[in-house]
């Protein structure tokens, strides 16, 4: 098989529990036009599925109705021998969001077929922002585990050999369940990640019963704590293995509810507003005597330390290209002083195509060949790219998983459509390059952020990586971009535990005034004048706050 395919996005696959979804999309906002009536009426033929046993859960963010999910598990029938063939779990929800007066639908739905042990046989997963799913399907046979990832562009597929045959999260609390909930008991197992397409460990503490109010009587049930790769959950579960209430952070909550009391819908402003301020950092200033000059414009910035608290520094990912860390300390250098160093031994990987990331598809080379026109050296290739995509992406929020070749087809999207579109047409040109996450300073708080880094070779076997914005239509991005990871959305969802968390000191910053005015949006044409560096009123910079997707 080729060798492109990377580990999954953990985002379209099921998670440990919907409220990890849920905060993932709640903090990406979208501005999608579709009613409710349109939504509903797709929807009430999916949940056709569900009997009189399923469990309806309302989902609901800082006390306000965010969505709902429903859930059964059915036995399939009998084998020749007279033993049953094991199980189908199923599960159905939607969840709803409010963000710039816009109101969109998103809904979910998993098919995940096991055996009697409950062991992953094949599973189905789709995600619709409405917009038209993505979805995500499964085989296992032995340890040979086959994906095919299907989007508006197509379909790829790879079969994949892992070390332990696959046990699956979905049935977790049955397993809790069969092994007997006793106060004190604790647990690691491993289950399958589709994530990193191997199993991770689980821990699962067992608490005291409690009485948890239900959809309508109070209910007994054990309180448990779970954590699964960084993200912790509590969750009141029943004897019988029933989730009666389960909360994770950034206020998120699902509770047992009738059928009409979880479908039951609305969003309110103060949603809205809650929404956008839990996925901003405020950054406090360290009173000095003269005191620190503001950031008017971030692109001013030459140089930017911060006191960083409530997030682990001691990922490689955090250091170079522009950074360093010392030991809560965060310093942000002008990526114009990036100097060049000895080259890597290997860029292959970044320059190959991705399930979402397709370098190899025939427009997006035909596009990216004409976006750098007769631009001959590697960096002015990559300024090319970068203002190509600024100028032929409208700003637009969208919650979905960015295939660059939509992007290209479409023309519409985010930090995370513009950040996936450059890498496929830089790698489709031969420039390596990887996307990195983390936030960027926009009027007074620093938001999440996608942007590009691509690696200049000059030559004589050297080279440095750069880090860029389309989105902002920054060559290089400035020095408020600070970097928390790179990757897929695998390694962008470890960040989403410190929402909420982080804590930031600005403790020093130079800024020099003067800098090349920002130009967003426009038509692919206006490229070739902003490459020229040419003088214009400088628009407001545009942000909002995203948690990201796309590939490596």
């Amino acid at each position: 098989m080729s060798s492109w395919f990377r580990p999954l996005p953990r985002s379209v696959t099921r998670p440990l529990s919907l409220l990890i979804l849920a905060a993932w999309v709640g903090v990406m906002g979208v501005l999608v036009h579709r009613s409710y009536a349109q939504g509903a009426g797709n929807l009430a033929t999916d949940l056709a599925r569900y009997g009189s046993s399923a469990q309806w859960r309302g989902v609901y963010y800082r006390g306000e109705k965010l969505g709902f999910t429903v859930s059964q598990t059915v036995p399939l029938k009998a084998d020749a021998g007279g033993e049953d063939e094991g199980f189908e779990l199923q599960e159905d929800g939607q969840l709803q969001m409010s963000l710039l007066g816009a109101h969109t639908f998103t809904r979910l739905r998993t098919t995940a077929r096991v055996n009697r042990r409950f062991e992953l046989q094949s599973f189905e997963f789709a995600l619709d922002p409405g917009t038209g799913p993505i979805t995500v399907a499964g085989e296992v046979h032995d340890r040979a585990l086959t994906i095919s990832i299907a989007t508006g562009g197509g379909t790829r597929t790879e079969t994949r050999t892992l070390a332990e045959r696959p046990m699956l999260a979905l049935n977790l609390v049955r397993r809790l369940a069969d092994t007997g909930l006793k106060p004190g008991a604790r647990h690691r197992w491993t289950v399958f990640d589709p994530a990193t397409l191997r199993n991770a460990p689980v821990t699962v503490n067992v608490g005291e019963r409690e009485v948890v109010r239900g959809a309508a009587a109070p209910i007994p049930a054990f309180r448990v704590e779970m954590e699964f790769t960084g993200l912790k959950t509590t969750a009141w579960i029943t004897d019988t293995g029933e989730i009666v209430r389960e909360e994770s952070p950034l206020g998120f909550i699902t509770v047992r509810e009738t059928p009409e009391q979880a479908r039951a819908l609305a969003v309110s402003g103060r949603m809205r507003r809650d929404l956008l301020e839990s996925a901003a950092v405020v950054p406090t200033i360290e009173t000095r005597t003269p005191p620190l000059p503001p950031i008017d414009d971030p692109r001013n910035v030459r140089l930017l330390r911060m006191r960083v608290e409530g997030a682990d520094l001691s990922s490689p990912d955090l250091q170079g290209t522009g950074q360093r860390i010392s030991g809560d300390i965060v310093e942000i250098l002008d990526a114009e002083t990036i100097a060049a160093g000895p080259a890597m031994d290997d860029l292959t990987p970044y320059l190959k195509p991705e399930p979402l990331i397709e370098s190899d598809d025939p427009d997006i080379r035909a596009a990216a060949e004409t976006a750098v026109g007769g631009a001959a050296s590697p960096r002015a290739r990559a300024e090319a790219l970068t203002r190509y995509v600024n100028a032929t992406v409208q700003k637009k929020p969208t919650v979905s998983l960015p295939s660059a070749r939509e992007v290209l087809r479409t023309k519409i999207g985010d930090c995370n459509e513009h950040t996936a579109l450059f890498v496929a047409m830089s790698r489709a040109v031969g420039l390596p390059s990887r996307i990195a996450v983390g936030v960027a300073y926009v009027r007074g708080a620093f938001y999440y952020h996608a942007w590009p880094e691509v690696y200049i070779d000059e030559g004589a076997n050297r080279g440095y990586w750069l880090p860029v914005d389309p989105t902002f239509n920054q060559f290089p991005a400035d020095a408020t971009h600070f970097r928390l990871a790179r990757g897929g959305l695998d390694k962008q969802a470890a960040i989403l535990p410190l929402i909420g968390n982080v804590r930031m000191s600005i403790v020093d910053l130079e800024v020099v005034q003067g800098s090349t005015p920002v130009l967003v949006g426009g038509e692919a044409a206006a490229a070739a004048a902003a490459i020229a560096d040419v003088r214009q009123p400088r628009p407001s910079r545009w942000c909002l706050p995203c948690f990201l997707g796309g590939g490596q």
